[in-house]
């Protein structure tokens, strides 16, 4: 894609914000289509963690080295509890933030309403209610989890708490996954996090919230309802028709945690970039993405085999060190973990399996293969 032609990203969440302001600052005429009515239509103000341990470099520097400005609220957390499946508590500390607590949704001082801002001020034009059909011109796809492998579910509340952050590992408050409960000046959000197990998810929150009443303390004033899902995959090209796909589009979150922002938002970088200087998108999402993509499906396969013990035992290391220095080694490619790939992939191939097209030739937004029928969902 060589012309200097304009630019429509579909998709307004973080990964087409980020690609749509990085291509706007190099001059190129960007718009964005967004078939819902506002920014964050997914969330409603709960608390997300952006992870901050699976590359050397600061999360919020890179985004800055990007031309992305932090124009939205967050509070490095270097701190937390972690309950094994005993329900033992376990100090983690990292020297830096292991994560930034961010808010989701529409509301001022959320990631998604400060990366819209961001974008209209570098003139993109952003279109809401604005459904695409069918691909044409030069295009970035972003429109989004297309199934879920993750759910999400938990209550925002407010609280006289104090601020903190507790995560517990245990299948019956979370299968596969784990329970949070993040405190930060007077708003809470606690919820369930599972890989498997989706039909019990009410009774799996109901689990989680007791056992944060029992451990953390927690206490809930004005508890509102809140639900998400999540995509993972590993993607063989990113492309669809010749078309870069970035974000929760293309698969990329975390195996293990299911983390996709930092993941998002650097996709949505790297397809600008490409398109800037006219190079290959997939070359560039391989070798920036693809080493710690892999990683965290072996990671994941490790989770799963470990069993309560050995969970356990992970705890307890995470505990004995600088946690986040411990994780970037968890996530650092390395002989063990490509000969363990091929059997990890294979393991878990059924959640892994990528439906989406990437024929060439294929012109559709939303697709499975067999059927490329043109699909009104962007």
């Amino acid at each position: 894609m060589t012309t200097k032609t304009d630019i429509t990203i579909v998709g307004a969440g973080p990964s087409g914000l980020v690609c749509a302001t990085v291509l706007a600052r190099a001059g190129r005429k960007v718009i964005v289509r967004e078939w819902h009515r506002d920014v964050g239509h997914r969330f409603h103000g709960d608390f997300q963690g952006l992870e901050n341990w699976t590359d050397p470099q600061d999360v919020l520097k890179e985004l800055v080295s990007a031309g992305i400005n932090i124009s939205f609220d967050h509070r490095g957390v270097k701190t937390g509890i972690v309950f094994d499946s005993q329900a033992k508590p376990h100090r983690v500390y990292g020297a830096r933030p292991l994560f930034y607590l961010l808010r989701r949704g529409r509301a001022d001082g959320s990631l998604d309403r400060g990366l819209l801002e961001q974008a209209r001020a570098a003139g993109v034009e952003v279109r809401f209610n604005d459904r695409v059909a069918q691909t044409s011109g030069e295009m970035v796809l972003a429109g989004g989890p297309r199934r879920a492998d993750i759910i999400a579910v938990g209550k925002i509340f407010d609280t006289d708490m104090a601020d903190g952050a507790w995560l517990a590992l245990d299948p019956a408050l979370a299968p596969k996954g784990y329970a949070y409960l993040l405190v930060h000046q007077g708003r809470g959000t606690v919820a369930s996090c599972m890989f498997t197990g989706f039909r019990d998810q009410a009774l799996h929150l109901s689990e989680a919230v007791a056992f944060f009443e029992r451990h953390a303390g927690l206490r809930m004033q004005n508890p509102q309802p809140f639900g998400g899902f999540g995509n993972t995959r590993l993607p063989r090209t990113a492309l669809q028709g010749g078309y870069p796909v970035i974000g929760e589009h293309a698969g990329f979150q975390d195996a293990l945690a299911g983390f996709g922002l930092r993941y998002a938002m650097r996709s949505g970088r790297l397809a600008a970039e490409s398109i800037i200087e006219e190079a290959s998108y997939r070359q560039a999402w391989r070798k920036t993405l693809q080493p710690t993509l892999r990683t965290g499906v072996v990671n994941r396969f490790l989770f799963n085999m470990a069993g309560r013990r050995g969970i356990d035992f992970m705890v307890g290391h995470l505990a004995r060190t600088d946690t986040g220095e411990a994780l970037r080694r968890a996530y650092r490619p390395s002989v063990l973990k490509r000969l363990l790939f091929p059997l990890a992939r294979r393991r878990f191939r059924a959640p892994l399996t990528d439906p989406s097209c990437t024929h060439e030739d294929c012109n559709c937004i939303w697709c499975e293969h067999g059927d490329h029928n043109q699909s009104p969902k962007a």
